[in-house]
């Protein structure tokens, strides 16, 4: 799972970045701070209880264990996570983030980073778009003062710049797959288009919609060796939207209104994205105290608690500081920037988490760990699929499986359940 940080340059992107990963980067206000991406690990919560809740129920209602005291630093935790933690049930899983350097107009035709910013973001699952809606900096990420430029304009232009990189790729040897057309017929349309983007990620079904929309689009378009601009971009635009959902954080919201970003969101919105309003510097002040273990802050859980060595360090002023900064934090809607990572995990791409064990009473692996993987899976994806997420070897000789909570032998195509701990039986 990679989800790409893209943009402008100098809207805070790399202060995102560090805040959702806890990586040290290069901050500054000029442009191409960030040249090559930068690559770190964002940890978002389950939207339900880890499974080991349900564990510790069966185990409690049975007497093979006692109660959750309150000197329990988890909480009542009992699974093993090999990556992330869980406190009081609330798992938080690994989501890798890539951070790409600024894009500016004309990168399509090599501008800027041009070709390899967007070549960064072919491997990534989706996209978050960090606007500054204070509307402090122009589209070449030159500072202009608040409300020098427009935020619209700004997801717009990265839209743009996405639809020409997308075209260009279909264009450049758009003759050659005209006459393939001509002499073989409409599936050879569909055929070169994929040979084209499959590059990118694009799969049968991205190429079938971008078809139907230029049909729909331009009904007078004709043959497909007489398409022009106009078809090819629409071509391009479709299977944008499909291929990189696109989501925002409006970021440096505590330096304008609301209404800065209302026509943005509902635009936004109506692609099927989700806009977030956030200040990237105040989450990150919390994410760095909380490191330093100044303060107790989880992902997703709103507000704080200063620990003892806070409580020895930090001074008044600090205090204030934190205490305002979450306040401005919790006013706005989503989340902030772990709510809106979550949203586009959970809800844009529709992920799912299934928990694979080797033992279906226990729930543990082979070394007794309770529950120590979380793993993401996209809806429809088999009992075999998720062997093949585990491991290539498991896939090659899946038997069948058990689903551990209903105690029940499942076959190669039952479709997990959101939560649903497996075991798999393989050669």
């Amino acid at each position: 799972m990679r989800i790409g940080l893209v943009g402008k340059p100098n809207v805070g992107k790399s202060t995102t970045f560090s805040a959702l990963t806890q990586t040290p980067v290069d901050i500054a206000n000029y442009p191409f701070t960030t040249i090559e991406p930068n690559v770190g690990v964002a940890w978002i919560p389950l939207r339900q209880p880890c499974a080991c809740a349900t564990l510790r129920s069966k185990r409690e209602d049975t007497g093979r264990l006692d109660p959750v005291s309150c000197e329990d630093p988890r909480k009542g935790s009992i699974c093993m996570p090999n990556t992330g933690s869980c406190i009081a049930h609330h798992r938080l899983i690994p989501v890798t983030m890539v951070d790409v350097a600024g894009l500016v107009p004309g990168a399509h035709e090599g501008r800027g980073r041009g070709n390899q910013f967007l070549s960064d973001l072919a491997r990534c699952d989706a996209l978050i778009q960090v606007i500054d809606v204070s509307g402090s900096t122009d589209l070449e990420g030159n500072p202009v003062g608040l409300g020098g430029s427009n935020p619209v304009e700004e997801h717009e232009f990265l839209l743009g710049e996405l639809d020409a990189w997308i075209r260009g790729i279909i264009q450049s040897s758009w003759k050659r797959g005209a006459r393939r057309v001509q002499s073989e017929g409409d599936r050879a349309l569909l055929t070169y288009l994929l040979d084209q983007l499959s590059g990118i990620g694009a799969d049968e079904n991205h190429i079938s919609a971008g078809i139907a929309s230029v049909l729909s689009e331009h009904p007078d378009s004709g043959v497909p060796w007489s398409w022009g601009e106009s078809e090819l971009i629409t071509l391009a635009r479709t299977v944008r939207t499909a291929l990189f959902p696109i989501s925002v954080a409006a970021n440096k919201a505590d330096k304008s209104e609301m209404e800065s970003w209302a026509e943005l969101s509902a635009l936004v919105e109506s692609s099927g994205g989700v806009l977030v309003p956030t200040s990237a510097e105040a989450e990150l002040a919390l994410t760095r105290a909380s490191s330093a273990r100044l303060i107790a802050h989880r992902p997703g859980i709103e507000g704080f608690t200063i620990t003892q060595e806070g409580e020895d360090k930090l001074s008044e002023e600090q205090r204030q500081a934190l205490s305002s900064i979450s306040a401005s934090l919790s006013k706005w809607k989503g989340g902030g920037l772990v709510g809106l990572v979550s949203e586009v995990v959970f809800g844009n791409l529709n992920k799912k988490v299934a928990y694979p064990v080797q033992d279906e009473t226990h729930w543990v692996d082979g070394e007794g760990n309770i529950l120590p993987d979380a793993i993401l899976i996209s809806e429809g994806t088999t009992a075999k699929g998720l062997a093949y997420a585990v491991h290539s070897d498991l896939g090659d000789g899946f038997i069948r499986a058990t689903n551990a909570r209903s105690g029940r032998v499942i076959g190669a195509e039952y479709e997990v359940v959101n939560g649903d701990v497996i075991r798999i039986h393989a050669k």
